[in-house]
Order: C-alpha cells, then sequence, then structure tokens
C-alpha cells in the first residue's frame, strides 16, 4: 500500500482505478521563414478554431456547471482576442521572421511569468489560462484537437494537472475522482471540481507512471490522501466510511419541505446566499426558504461598463419571480476591496479594505445608486423583494439613504412606473456599525450581520492575506460578543436580526447562533439541509441551561 497526501478540495470518498492522464507534449522548433504574411495567415486560422472550441467548451459548461464556473472560458476567449497577445505574436513572426508555432510559444513563456510574478492571487491564475490557450493554439498548428481525458469505465483522474479545459470535458459518470501534483484551491479548476461534486486533491506529490496507472486506490478527500492498493484493513475502513456519507446524504434529502423549528418551537428563517440568477436552480434544489444574500455587485463585475435600469430590472425581476413568494434580499452594490471593476476608474488605495466601497461609492456618485433602486424598486412589484445596504458605520448614512429612496420613489411615481414597498435593512458588518445598532434598529427594517468584514475589522486582520492564517480566528469571543450585541438590539426595536457571512455556515455554531436568537442564517445552498437537521434536533432553552450560567450565551 502506498499512501500519498495532498490538499483536498472537495470531500467525500471516491474508490476506483487510476488513470494517468498524460498532457501530448507540444514539441515547439524555432523555423525561420520569409513568409511573415503565411505564418499570420495560420495563427489566425488556428485562433478562429480555438474560439469555436472555446464557445462549445461554454456551451457545456453552461449546463453542467452554471454560468458563473463557465465563465472561465469567456475568459478565455477574451484572452485570446486580447491586443498585447495577438500583437505579441504577430511581432515575434514579422521581426524575428519565425514560425507560428515558436511565437505563440514564446509569448506563452513571457506572459506566463509575467503573471506569475504578480502578487495578486487572481492574477497568478491567469498564468495558467496564458498556458492553456497558448497549449490550444499549438495543438491546432499541430493539426491537432486540445488533449481530452477518455475513459471507457469509472475512474479516479490522476495528472500533474488539469486546465479548466479539460476537466470540464471529463464525462461526471466516467469520473469518480481526481488528484493532481500542482494546482491551488483558488484556482478555476477547483471551483469546478467542487460544483461538479467530484472528491479532489491537490498538491499531492506521486508519480505520474505505471507505478500508479491502473491501480485500485481510494481518495479520502476529507482527509486529504489516496491510498494506492489500500490493504484489506484500510480498505475494509474506508469503504464504510463511504457507505456512512451517502446514508447522510440520503438522510438529508428527507429533510426537504421540513419547516425549521427548534424542539421548543423557535424557528429560523433559512436562506441562501447566491452571486447570480443562474444560482436559483441550486436554491430551490436545496430548498431554501428564500435568499437573503444575492451579491448585486457581480452584476456589475460581468460588465464592461455599468449596467443599464432596463438590465438589472430584468435580473431581479426574474429573481422574484422564480422563488414565487419567497423573500429575495438584495444586496446593493458592494464594489471596492477586493472586488474591483474597471471602468469604474477608482484609484489605487494604501487600504482598499478601508476605503471608498460599498456604500461610500452610492452616497458620492448617486446616479449610480438610483439606477440600480429604480430596477429594485421596480422589481419589488412582482414579488417579495427586499433590499439591504452594506458597509453601514452611521446614522447619517441611513438617513442619506432613505432620502434618495424617496427620491427615486417620487421618480417613478411621477413616470407612472408600479413599484412595491419592499423591507429595507442593512449589513452590521463594521464594529461601528454594532456600537450603534440601537439607534440603526430604530431606522430600519431588519438586520443581516456580515461576519466576514466584521472579523476582519473587529481583529485588525486583513482576510485576504495568507500570512495572517494564524491569528485570523472568525471565533473570536469579541466577534461572538458583537453579533450577540447586534441581535439583541435588534429585538429591542421590534425588528428580526439574521447572519449572511461564512460564519453563518458554520455548524459547530449554529446551536450558540439559535441561543443568541438568531433569526435568520443564510448560507450557501449546499449548507441549508445540514443546518437545518442541527435545528430540528436542538432545544435551545436546554442547550441554553446545559451551557451557559446565569443564561449567559457568551
Amino acid at each position: 500500500m502506498q499512501i500519498y497526501s495532498g490538499k483536498s478540495v472537495f470531500s467525500g470518498i471516491a474508490i476506483g482505478k487510476i488513470c494517468v492522464y498524460q498532457k501530448s507534449e507540444q514539441q515547439v522548433k524555432r523555423v525561420r521563414t520569409e513568409d511573415g504574411e503565411k505564418e499570420w495567415a495560420r495563427y489566425n486560422e488556428a485562433k478562429e478554431k480555438a474560439l469555436d472550441q472555446l464557445r462549445g467548451l461554454y456551451e457545456k459548461a453552461l449546463k453542467e456547471v452554471g454560468e458563473a464556473n463557465a465563465a472561465i472560458f469567456e475568459v478565455h476567449q477574451m484572452m485570446l482576442e486580447d491586443d498585447d497577445y495577438n500583437e505579441s505574436i504577430e511581432n515575434i513572426i514579422r521581426t524575428q521572421k519565425v514560425n507560428a508555432e515558436y511565437a505563440v510559444a514564446s509569448t506563452s513563456d513571457n506572459f506566463s511569468t509575467m503573471f506569475s510574478s504578480m502578487d495578486d492571487d487572481y492574477m497568478k491564475e491567469r498564468a495558467a489560462d496564458v498556458k492553456d490557450i497558448s497549449e490550444r493554439i499549438l495543438s491546432l498548428l499541430a493539426g491537432g484537437e486540445k488533449g481530452k481525458v477518455v475513459t471507457d469505465e469509472p475512474v479516479i483522474i490522476v495528472a500533474d494537472d488539469l486546465a479548466p479545459s479539460e476537466t470540464v470535458q471529463l464525462e461526471k459518470d466516467k469520473v469518480l475522482s481526481f488528484v493532481t501534483v500542482h494546482g491551488s484551491v483558488n484556482s478555476h479548476t477547483a471551483i469546478l471540481a467542487r460544483t461538479m461534486a467530484i472528491p479532489a486533491l491537490i498538491g499531492t506529490e506521486m508519480p505520474l507512471d505505471e507505478r500508479v496507472d491502473g491501480k485500485f486506490a481510494v481518495v479520502d478527500g476529507v482527509n486529504g490522501k489516496i491510498y494506492v492498493e489500500p490493504d484489506e484493513e484500510t480498505f475494509a475502513e474506508l469503504k464504510e466510511r463511504q457507505r456512512e456519507e451517502l446514508e447522510k446524504k440520503e438522510l438529508l434529502l428527507q429533510l426537504k419541505g421540513k419547516e425549521n423549528i427548534t424542539l421548543d418551537g423557535k424557528k429560523i428563517m433559512l436562506y441562501a446566499n447566491i452571486g447570480n440568477i443562474k444560482d436559483l436552480a441550486t436554491v430551490v434544489q436545496n430548498d431554501a426558504g428564500g435568499i437573503g444574500l444575492f451579491r448585486s455587485e457581480f452584476i456589475y463585475l460581468e460588465k464592461e461598463d455599468y449596467p443599464t435600469e432596463e438590465e438589472q430590472f430584468k435580473i431581479y425581476k426574474t429573481a422574484v419571480e422564480t422563488m414565487a413568494g419567497k423573500r429575495v434580499i438584495i444586496r446593493t452594490l458592494d464594489i471596492g476591496a477586493d472586488k474591483q471593476c474597471d471602468y469604474f476608474k477608482m484609484e489605487k488605495e494604501e487600504n482598499p479594505a478601508l476605503g471608498y466601497r460599498a456604500i461610500r461609492i452610492c452616497l458620492t456618485q448617486t446616479e449610480i445608486f438610483k439606477t440600480q433602486l429604480r430596477a429594485l424598486f421596480r422589481a419589488s412589484a412582482y414579488g417579495n423583494l427586499a433590499i439591504m445596504y452594506p458597509m453601514i458605520t452611521s446614522l447619517w448614512e441611513v438617513k442619506r439613504i432613505k432620502e434618495i429612496v424617496e427620491e427615486v420613489k417620487a421618480e417613478l411615481t411621477a413616470e407612472e412606473i408600479e413599484f412595491g414597498n419592499p423591507q429595507q435593512g442593512i449589513m452590521i458588518e463594521t464594529p461601528a456599525a454594532v456600537m450603534v445598532s440601537g439607534e440603526l434598529a430604530k431606522e430600519v427594517d431588519f438586520f443581516s450581520i456580515g461576519t466576514n468584514d466584521l472579523t476582519q475589522y473587529t481583529l485588525a486582520i486583513d482576510r485576504q492575506n495568507p500570512k495572517l492564517d494564524l491569528f485570523y480566528n472568525a471565533h473570536h469571543p469579541a466577534v461572538l460578543s458583537m453579533i450577540k450585541m447586534t441581535v439583541e438590539n435588534a429585538h429591542k426595536a421590534g425588528i428580526w436580526a439574521g447572519i449572511c457571512g461564512e460564519l453563518g455556515a458554520d455548524t459547530s455554531l449554529t446551536k450558540d447562533f439559535l441561543a443568541m436568537g438568531v433569526d435568520e442564517l443564510s448560507v450557501s445552498p449546499g449548507s441549508i439541509l445540514p443546518i437545518r437537521k442541527i435545528i430540528l434536533e436542538t432545544n435551545v432553552e436546554e442547550y441554553k441551561r446545559g451551557n451557559y450560567a446565569d443564561g449567559e450565551t457568551l
């Protein structure tokens, strides 16, 4: 038995034979040519074929893994049509009088080196994308197709790395898992793996030859290990764990349709977080009671210019109509910090997390804000829509928002455009908002606690900086005390309070949130049923008595 360790990007147990996937190596030679025009034409012909392939991959991914994950193939199309990339290839062909293959390979090396040297993790990932599109072109120039993973039986794919284009071409019913030597948890491949629900490991140092190819193996996506030819005892243990996992999934499915009520009668709103309307299918599939966070900024991030009122209206209307009376809470524009949008033309900031972002943009560029509010209020006539404002720190911000809202309503009334009366709430994600939450609660209809930023600002730790992982503690007593204080102040004012940050899906804290009196939890769709199970099995008063002295919850 051989055991290899890696980093898990999706949990689960997979049992089957290993299939080692070897990329077809592109041997590129530097060939001198006097006919630069012919080589440039060869390149452009290959580029057009590559664009056709990418369009096909986009459509396939759209059906199988949704718009957000299919977007990588739109990114690859844009990169293939990028002026800098193409001009580099043309320049090398014409000035060095060389073949198209050499020009593509040289440009690929130069651009991937440039991206790899950048500090930004997102830009580093683009290095792999440049290599992927360049390999596609080289394969087409050689008269072939981009390599595919082909298998007749369900297997565990083992590879040096898998590009997104290779991952999406996997026939899901033929792939039990994949294990790669390289790759990162933030790569598009890892994201696709999680969406496709395939147990997967990255960073797994193991051979890619006959030593493992065709051998029987078990991938343990929970503990990040792959066992090649496991002994009887190990195999029996892993087989039993696989059976238990499948059993748990089946039991969770039986919770569909049940109300989220604790044993002692406390009802919880259990909602889902989404990024766009393509995620609505998973919301319905996982039986969420509504949408607690619709991240509207993704509408802006996916555009090359400001989305129009009509474009936004259609998206919001689709969301509320699809949810058929269930509440849809749409967060207004939250651009800034780690979510940059080029056409906003924002200046570089020393500390963007503390800078010009979210409601600060909306209150200083009111035309952008008004366009979104008009779309939201118009859509509110078609279903149960609520509006949520992010990054609030003071009472004057809420009062200024109300003034702008009244202006928008007056405009719509004057234009005889129908609109509803949506609930309006705010996100509590700064210590300042927590400390004045008693006053803020008198001005709004609900609170939603954004624990990601609240933790960051409370602990003075940049949550994007991996060097600080040791110090970042989302369970810090200060963070939990702030959640409790916010909920108490909300209830004193007669409004409800929920959690929409990542902490809401932390099942180790679910009972504590119930004990604090949290009214709503909004989480990723896949977390709905596991949390429902805890809610249904919990007696809140009994839990409080058994865990906290004198009724003190923290």
